[in-house]
């Protein structure tokens, strides 16, 4: 780590004791028009669905947006979908960045540099500067360490509140079909190849074609029955957005006539993204989500500047953890996404601001519960009518 031109400064974070540490210098900052956004950002390798405005403004209600971009030496570097969250009353706020700063060329050689130097003037303008807890979830990363976490650990930053169930499923984009085919595990091997032998089609959709993913979407959801948290009202805001400037792809797989298997994935940047999928009653006899992924890879390494596929996590449930442990098998990696990272320059915005977030898991966790035990027993009702 470069630290030209930087500072040595005494601390004391979050009203600890003082600790002498090397500050390096911040970069140039603007913050821009919430419409101009997703444009801006559109051509980074960094981004991803939580760091557009089309996706994070419809999903996290309630918290006011301050897109900011990075430079130094008047080039474009990097950025951050800053979102601001009031706490009750008033009395503080938080400013939370999910998945960033994201960096314009992941590539560069001091790209760590840059991500240390995002995370400074992150610092530095909200809770130094308009003293406000910051934190900052990473995205889980391929490799030994999380460069993102460390970075923070580093900086001073706690872990605070994580996922449940943190792991994330990476596949290797760019082998070729050969190479990808021995990479995953046996049962998925056996399963891709009865569904390359089940008559089945794949086909690339279009911007015009969300309704009949929608469609699909719905019929499954009242199938399962299960509650949905997903943040599907983004979809029709992200299939807005232009074709090269941050919208998903849609595909489906089709049995003659019928669609019997849908995806919509996130597939700008360097990491794409399944975002959501949806099936009909004849997508598991078929194994049309085998053909479906084994196609979508294959597009990816094709037609996008993917180097890996983030599958998501499985909430728990085993048959996803075998479905997605097998498709990532010897290529790809299995990694836990990070807790959320939480800095304050006071003792008082940080204790607010960890005390709100771990009363808002309370609530989620009891909601979960609550309809886990729901759905046990209409699971239950069904089976009894046969």
């Amino acid at each position: 780590m470069s630290l030209s031109n930087s500072s040595v400064v005494a601390e004391g974070p979050m009203g600890g004791m003082a600790r002498t540490r090397a500050v390096l210098p911040v970069l140039e900052s603007r913050v821009v028009a919430v419409s101009e956004w997703d444009g801006a950002v559109a051509g980074f390798d960094g981004v991803c669905q939580e760091q557009l405005a089309a996706y994070a403004g419809l999903r996290w209600p309630g918290v006011q947006l301050e897109p900011v971009l990075f430079a130094q030496d008047a080039k474009t570097v990097g950025g951050a979908l800053v979102m601001i969250q009031q706490l009750p009353l008033g009395v503080s706020s938080i400013a939370l960045v999910k998945w960033g700063p994201i960096l314009a060329d992941s590539g560069a050689e001091n790209a760590g540099d840059l991500v240390e130097r995002m995370v400074e003037t992150l610092v530095k303008t909200y809770a130094i500067g308009r003293k406000m807890m910051v934190s900052i979830m990473p995205r889980a990363e391929v490799g030994e360490t999380n460069r993102l976490e460390d970075i923070l650990v580093r900086r001073g930053f706690k872990p605070g509140v994580g996922v449940r169930y943190p792991d994330r499923f990476y596949v290797k984009v760019g082998m070729e079909d050969a190479q990808r085919l021995t990479a995953f595990g046996q049962k998925w091997r056996y399963n891709l190849r009865k569904s390359l032998r089940a008559g089945l089609d794949f086909e690339i959709g279009s911007a015009e074609d969300l309704p009949r993913f929608m469609d699909l979407y719905q019929a499954m959801s009242e199938r399962k029955q299960f509650p949905d948290f997903s943040g599907i009202d983004t979809l029709e805001s992200m299939m807005a957005l232009p074709e090269d400037g941050g919208r998903p792809g849609l595909f489906f797989v089709n049995h003659g006539e019928r669609t019997v298997a849908g995806a919509v994935i996130f597939a700008s940047g360097d990491t794409a993204c399944y975002l959501y999928g949806a099936t009909d009653d004849a997508a598991l006899g078929l194994r049309a989500g085998y053909f479906l992924h084994w196609h979508i890879i294959g597009w990816l390494r094709d037609n996008s500047a993917a180097r890996y596929y983030d599958l998501g996590g499985t909430d728990g449930f085993a048959g996803l953890h075998q479905f997605k442990s097998g498709m990532v098998g010897e290529g790809g990696q299995i990694t836990p996404l990070p807790p959320a990272m939480n800095y304050a320059s006071h003792w008082l915005p940080y204790a607010l601001g960890t005390s709100a977030y771990r009363a808002r898991e309370l609530v989620n966790r009891t909601r979960d519960k609550m309809l886990g035990a729901r759905l046990a027993m209409l699971r239950r009702r069904q089976k009894a009518k046969g």
